[in-house]
């Protein structure tokens, strides 16, 4: 049977499994769904037609599943999803979707939400996603799986961040940013490639090497941009990683793509780690 502190209010009508642990001053909406092994502090509130998946842990004053920050909202049913394993910690805000963007915001598994990040309606998040403390996603985002947002970075609504990027703290995102590329500064500029990233999640060097080509190509090739971008496709597009950047710019849609500043030089090692 569920512990649940004599201090929580817990909705009969939510759907509780039978370990979840739910702390004093917690309120649990009628429609909220706790999977099991999911353990609530305290003072945390759920609301809305939430799912939270199993063995996720959520710290005080978080407030997943209110209504979205949104004018045109109507008040309309709408959800939100939350994986497993992840981590929301102080503060943490996620709201569900709206029926012009598609009626749920999905927070993917195992991430790490520090304290007063924010999701906003209708984003669609990856697995290992971290954001530090006090990132935030604008409405509509799509956020890969193992993308860093560093703290107090702002990410615009309707933007799209590709695998394995990296946000630099205190940056502003206005742009689409491309698979395994890192930014920083206000607005954000394309700076390089998260090899270390990479490196972490097993990417071998050829691999690694050829996202690289393909990055100083595309940025600092010669050209418009849509022919560096099929000459990318054609000469190194049998790397799966270098095929999925290629995929992504291909499949832009309501944002520009964000480039490297006017500063940059295509001599800069642009990946951070000795060029391996």
């Amino acid at each position: 049977m569920a512990r649940v502190h004599p201090l929580a209010c817990v909705a009969p009508e939510a759907v509780i499994a039978d370990d979840v642990e739910i702390g004093p001053y917690c309120t649990i909406g009628p429609q909220v769904t706790l999977a099991a092994g999911c353990r609530l502090i305290a003072h945390v509130n759920v609301t809305g037609n939430t799912q939270v998946g199993e063995r996720t842990v959520i710290h005080n004053f978080a407030s997943l599943g209110g209504p979205p920050q949104s004018l045109a909202y109507a008040g309309e049913a709408t959800r939100l999803e939350i994986g497993a394993d992840c981590t929301i910690r102080e503060g943490v805000t996620m709201n569900i979707g709206t029926a012009a963007g598609g009626g749920v915001t999905r927070v993917g598994a195992r991430g790490f939400y520090m304290a007063y990040a924010h999701v906003g309606h209708d984003c669609a998040v990856g697995d290992d996603v971290i954001l530090a403390h006090g990132a935030v996603l604008g409405g509509h985002c799509s956020v890969g799986n193992h993308v860093f947002v560093g703290g107090l970075t702002a990410v615009h609504q309707r933007v799209r961040i590709g695998t394995g990027a990296m946000l630099g703290g205190s940056s502003g995102l206005r742009a689409d940013l491309i698979p395994f590329g890192t930014v920083l500064g206000v607005p954000a500029d394309l700076i390089g490639l998260n090899v270390v990233g990479m490196k972490r999640r097993g990417v071998g060097h050829k691999e690694r090497a050829a996202v690289r080509r393909a990055y100083r190509a595309l940025f600092f090739g010669d050209g418009v941009f849509a022919d560096r971008l099929a000459r990318v496709a054609a000469e190194e597009g049998a790397h799966p990683s270098v095929a999925e950047l290629v995929d992504f710019i291909r499949s832009g849609a309501s944002r520009p793509l964000c480039h490297p500043g006017r500063k940059a030089s295509p001599k800069a090692t642009p990946d951070g780690d000795g060029g391996a």
